[in-house]
């Protein structure tokens, strides 16, 4: 019996594909005998009820079998090389997409989820069937939902409205996101939800007559003009309004004022024919058409979008499509036939989602890790867009809120990495300005430019997000590797060897001893700061040669550090060294080599220590400016500020911070912080600044 409500569906499959879905139901329910649910059933209920989901989409036979398959890996003896062997290889790949990874161990709820995300878009890259029953799997879990803990619903709740809600929007799939959004409220805020429910349909009530007044002038007006139409008045959904409410700061009764309708016409010129005799019975509002048929969104979704201003002021929402937009609206991909028999075609009409697919396999081969990774992707997920064109006019769909840099990395990785600056209709405009819909973008590139960890802090899409960090990682690890060469070899010196001189066999004792896979990795670590290149340079130099009195022994010698600044060579804030200061540079782990004022009073209990600091010096081509914090003692006087900047930019210094308090009734002082070249610089700089009358004294702080 609880079969026969499946086949009654199942009414577009040919014999023999029936009786192999009512064969893998017989298997699935004999492996699942004497396992329940949580609320009580018999387990085969849970499978069955997800293949009745995808029946509901006309779900080819293989994918109704993996549905009907999908915890059997999971939860029974059962392999995937007898699913294979029973029922073929490709329902077996199906249903070890869709499978859980109870098994693994993770660090935490977050990282299990992460995980299982990724898992499935790998799957989903082979086979969108894949992403259609997971979706189907969560909605009946959804619905469900009530015998959990309250603590657990939220959680389930919040990671459905977070992810799932999001991917049936992305696939156009409204319906099931619909429900997703509607369960998940229900269950993260079930007061919030039964009051806005109740709000809500005592709203219907005093509507009802006002509906079917601008329903009749709609409809009388399409007949006169012989436009044959369907329309239906359009219901809120309650997470729809919640949001509204919340981010808009709006009243119930300010949402509840605007009616909307829906009009599905039998072809896209009804369409535009239909909009403007819409427009000749309402006035519309100016700003609010949308024309998602000539540029339908990333999803597939075509339709017509206005808001009028109907009888009485109030306003009318109208969305007007055909019945082919209506299906895609609701069922997204699932609408489409190729899935059905197994193809997922770039060329085809899944398109749209495969190209979404491998973007997101391109983000999980740069993320860091699982976590990261679905950082990336919840970015990716929703669904605001604004479109932009090319030097070309070529059309480029990013999400609201995206920069020229987004748009840089949507055209190519590599333009993104050498972007320098972006013209907008031909005027140039910072990197970090939001791009609006209709502009033409043209990205200014430069050989060995390379992205600016700043980007991160404005980008808005994952792939820009992800490519800037990816670049990122890959500089930090040539720029350790390097500074770890350079620390280690000043270390064998002591010993009276060098970098260049070491061995085949002294390099594989080091790696033998540390239990290090590549020589490269302690470099790295050395130059992270997380190994200490003397211990290092002990462990590979000889004992025999270490405690020869033939070996010539000298003092190590400096490391020279040049204006570079780089992500593992920074300048100490506290003593703001420069160039002609005696300096030390600090190995802190993690952050790399520090460099210090050599009388920096944050090394004095480790100066000595030869593991935590190292001997430096300046390069004699060093060029670039630095900064150096200065006080100033003054007597006050009026304009003083400004005959100050007069004279430190007479000298080609730069002012980058200042501040003044009152020390007592007679002296006021000046904070500031100088960006100069050098001591000379520097001391030159100071000598104009003492001419000023007011100065009483003038010192350079350096701790």
């Amino acid at each position: 019996m609880a079969l026969l409500g499946l086949t009654e569906k199942l009414y577009y499959l040919e014999k023999p594909s029936l009786e192999r879905v009512e064969r893998a139901y017989k298997y699935a329910e004999k492996h699942h005998t004497g396992q329940l649910r949580q609320t009580g059933d018999l387990y085969i209920t849970h499978p069955l009820a997800v293949a009745n989901i995808l029946a509901d989409m006309q779900m080819d036979s293989e994918g109704l079998m993996a549905a009907i398959l999908h915890d059997v890996i999971e939860d029974t003896s059962v392999t995937k090389r007898q699913i294979t062997r029973r029922f073929g290889r490709k329902v077996a790949e199906l249903v070890d997409g869709v499978s859980k990874l109870t098994e693994i161990e993770f660090e935490s709820k977050a990282e299990q989820q992460a995980e299982s995300f990724q898992k499935m878009t790998l799957a989903m890259s082979q086979d969108i069937r894949v992403l259609l029953i997971k979706l189907a799997d969560r909605l009946h879990n959804m619905r469900t939902l009530t015998t959990l803990s309250p603590e657990k619903r939220r959680r389930v709740a919040r990671e459905t409205i977070e992810i799932y809600a999001p991917i049936a929007q992305r696939l156009g799939m409204e319906h099931i996101r619909i429900e997703f959004e509607e369960l998940s409220f229900a269950a993260m805020y079930p007061l919030r939800h039964r009051r806005l429910r109740e709000a809500t349909e005592a709203a219907r009530q005093n509507r009802k007559a006002f509906v079917i007044e601008i329903r009749q002038a709609i409809e009388h007006c399409l007949v006169q003009e012989s436009v044959k139409a369907v329309v239906k008045g359009r219901e809120k959904h309650l997470w729809s309004i919640y949001l509204k409410m919340r981010e808009k700061k709006k009243s119930f009764r300010d949402l509840m004022d605007v009616f909307a309708f829906r009009l599905v016409v039998s072809s896209v010129d009804d369409c535009y024919r239909t909009l403007g005799l819409i427009h000749s019975i309402f006035k519309p509002v100016p700003g609010e058409f949308k024309d998602y048929i000539a540029i339908p969104k990333a999803n597939g979704y075509q339709s017509l979008h206005t808001v009028l201003v109907g009888m009485h002021g109030v306003l009318i929402e109208v969305q007007i499509r055909t019945s082919e937009m209506e299906m895609m609206a609701n069922y997204g991909i699932a609408a489409h036939g190729d899935y059905k028999k197994g193809q997922l075609n770039i060329e085809g009409n899944q398109r749209i989602a495969s190209r979404w697919i491998q973007g997101l396999l391109a983000m999980q081969k740069q993320a860091g890790n699982s976590l990261e990774f679905l950082e990336n992707v919840k970015a990716d997920l929703f669904p605001d867009e604004v479109y932009v064109f090319t030097p070309r006019g070529e059309i480029i769909e990013l999400p609201s809120g995206a920069t020229p840099i987004d748009f840089a990395y949507s055209v190519h990785t590599e333009l993104g990495n050498s972007c320098i600056a972006c013209r907008v209709d031909g005027q140039l405009i910072p990197l970090s300005e939001m791009l609006q819909s209709g502009q033409k973008i043209e990205i200014i590139s430069a050989e060995g430019a390379q992205p600016n960890p700043n980007w991160l802090s404005f980008v808005a899409t994952a792939k820009a997000r992800s490519a800037i960090r990816h670049f990122l990682k890959q500089q930090e690890h040539h720029e350790s590797v390097n500074l770890g060469k350079r620390l280690l070899d000043q270390s064998l010196s002591k010993f009276g060897t060098s970098y260049n001189k070491l061995k085949k066999s002294e390099i594989k004792r080091i790696l033998k001893s540390s239990g290090a896979s590549t020589f490269e990795y302690i470099l790295k670590q050395i130059g992270l700061g997380n190994r200490v290149p003397l211990a290092v340079a002990n462990l590979i130099v000889p004992t025999d040669q270490k405690h020869s009195e033939s070996v010539k022994r000298s003092p190590a010698l400096p490391l020279e550090v040049g204006s570079q600044k780089g992500l593992l060579l920074q300048y100490a804030r506290c003593c703001h060294p420069i160039p002609g200061d005696p300096i030390l540079g600090h190995l802190s782990p993690g952050k790399g080599l520090v460099v210090h004022l050599e009388s920096c009073r944050n090394l004095s209990e480790i100066r000595s220590n030869p593991e935590l600091c190292t001997s430096m010096m300046w390069s004699e081509n060093v060029s670039g400016q630095f900064p150096v914090a200065l006080k100033v003692e003054i007597t006050p006087e009026r304009g003083f500020i400004a005959a100050l900047a007069s004279r430190i930019t007479e000298q080609e210094a730069t002012i980058e911070k200042i501040t003044t308090s009152d020390k007592d009734a007679f002296t006021s002082v000046v904070d500031m912080v100088l960006s100069v070249r050098d001591r000379i610089h520097l001391a030159e700089t100071l000598r104009r600044v003492r001419s000023l009358t007011p100065v009483r004294r003038l010192y350079r702080i350096k701790n």
